[in-house]
């Protein structure tokens, strides 16, 4: 891999090669010093055109316990603010020997582009509502830890498809890793062309969470609307929330998964949001190890991960 742009790029050895190497990684972050030499020397740039959190805060900490050197670059207060172009931005990465950019954007495919621009290694951190592989790594690396296995597992995705770059990535990975993927919401909320990604389509969250060993909630990302989708909050969170009822109904191993951030009440209640078998802290905990993998391997070259 030079670079990680799309979950759908990944062939199954690939994701299965992310996954393993994230799980030595965190075994061997257990010990008390917890930063490898692999990419001491090189330079990570953290390209962050949209707001975030989770996902920044992740890529800075895995870089640096990889020993990289981190550049965080915001467009507030940047060159970006003053009408400099991304192509331009790119450049001057370039001409400082950036050896991986991570970028988050608000345009769909604004990584790929910029992956022909730089000479480094880029990944993508969220392009639009286009994907965002790193996330659906995380998440499959949730589930696979929880439940043992990914082929044949049943999951589904509920919320707000249409604008989700989360369910998209997720998706495509699952279906190349061997699980059975279904996405759940109103009509209004699912993308124009679900037709054409492998995976079943409901409008019945209650008919899918009978079916289901994983459930993962989306948020509705109002930011992104420019109309109405759905007649009032509380009759979205009546029909496509999870709340203490439709939680009891589900079978007992099933687990419960959200990407972040969570709207509390929306679409997952506080009694679900804090259930043992809703696992979104874990996918914070997991997120750092698969952030890790990704860098090592495309960055790291033939030395060990964890090596001294």
């Amino acid at each position: 891999m030079r670079h990680l742009l799309s979950a759908g790029d990944l062939s199954r050895d690939e994701a299965t090669l992310i996954l393993d190497t994230a799980r030595e990684l965190a075994q061997a972050g257990a010990r008390s010093v917890k930063k490898f030499p692999t990419l001491r020397g090189r330079t990570v740039v953290n390209l962050f055109f949209e707001d975030s959190t989770r996902t920044r805060t992740s890529f800075e900490l895995a870089a640096k316990r990889l020993s990289a050197d981190v550049i965080n670059f915001s467009a507030k207060g940047s060159s970006v603010s003053k009408g400099e172009s991304l192509k331009d931005t790119a450049l001057t990465l370039q001409a400082m020997g950036a050896d991986g950019v991570v970028i988050r954007h608000s345009a769909s495919g604004a990584a790929h582009r910029l992956s022909g621009w730089v000479d480094g290694s880029v990944v993508n951190a969220g392009d639009g509502t286009h994907e965002h592989p790193t996330q659906a790594l995380l998440d499959v690396y949730t589930m696979r830890e929880r439940m043992g296995r990914l082929d044949g597992l049943r999951v589904a995705i509920v919320g707000d498809i249409r604008h989700s770059r989360v369910a998209r990535s997720n998706v495509l990975l699952l279906h190349t890793l061997g699980a059975e993927a279904t996405l759940v919401a109103p009509p209004t909320l699912m993308p124009v062309s679900v037709h054409t990604w492998p995976c079943a389509v409901s409008y019945d969250l209650d008919e899918a969470l009978s079916k289901s060993d994983v459930v993962m909630m989306l948020r509705v990302q109002a930011e992104r609307m420019q109309g109405a989708y759905f007649p009032t909050p509380r009759e979205y969170s009546r029909r496509y929330g999870l709340d203490s009822e439709r939680f009891a109904r589900m079978h007992d191993e099933a687990i419960v998964m959200h990407p972040g951030p969570m709207v509390r009440g929306m679409e997952i209640s506080a009694e679900v949001a804090d259930s043992p078998r809703c696992t979104v802290t874990e996918q914070v905990a997991n997120g750092l190890s698969i952030r890790m993998a990704v860098l090592y391997l495309l960055l790291g070259g033939s030395e060990s991960a964890i090596g001294a």
